[in-house]
């Protein structure tokens, strides 16, 4: 399965994600395709519409404190729900889709999911910390929002035009 990733502005990326009702050797392809581009591009999360998969399914890594990530360490996620949310926590934020730009973004610290494995079977995870945020900013891109919809008015409209600069410079390059 060849896959690359969607890069914002790509309308896809707005797209609301359905749910997975087969677990199949197909999810299972995908999931498995995710991984090598997920690592390949130095990501710790990716969403299955971020590689125009529009499906509830998605991946991460969160990496140790030397900054390995040992597959062993990956979590499948298909159909996630949060089901409970407290606390604040602020992190700066980057994404896959939006390459080069990281804000500081506030989610909530503590958060419980349900979710299903690849093979349907039912777990629930209880998440702080920079796992809690990585699963948030997945699941946004589940709803079709991605981490800069989070910023206020005036951070958005100087992220558009620094985002734009950039885009141009790097087709300059080319």
């Amino acid at each position: 399965m060849n896959l690359s990733i969607v890069e914002y502005p790509d309308k896809r990326l707005r797209q609301i994600s359905k749910k997975i009702e087969k677990f199949d050797k197909d999810l299972h392809n995908l999931l498995d395709a995710m991984y090598p581009i997920m690592m390949g591009t130095n990501g710790i999360g990716l969403a299955a519409i971020q590689v125009a998969h529009p499906v509830q399914a998605l991946i991460l890594n969160i990496p140790e404190e030397d900054g390995e990530q040992p597959i062993e360490n990956l979590i499948e996620m298909i159909n996630p729900i949060i089901t409970k949310k407290d606390g604040e926590i602020i992190y700066q934020e980057g994404c896959l889709s939006v390459p080069s730009f990281y804000e500081d973004i506030t989610r909530f610290e503590n958060i419980t999911v349900n979710y299903q494995d690849r093979d349907s079977n039912t777990k629930v995870l209880e998440a702080d910390g920079l796992l809690s945020v990585a699963i948030q900013h997945e699941i946004d891109h589940l709803n079709g929002i991605l981490f800069i919809d989070k910023l206020s008015y005036s951070r958005r409209k100087k992220f558009e035009k620094e985002y734009k600069r950039m885009q141009k410079e790097k087709k300059g390059s080319k």
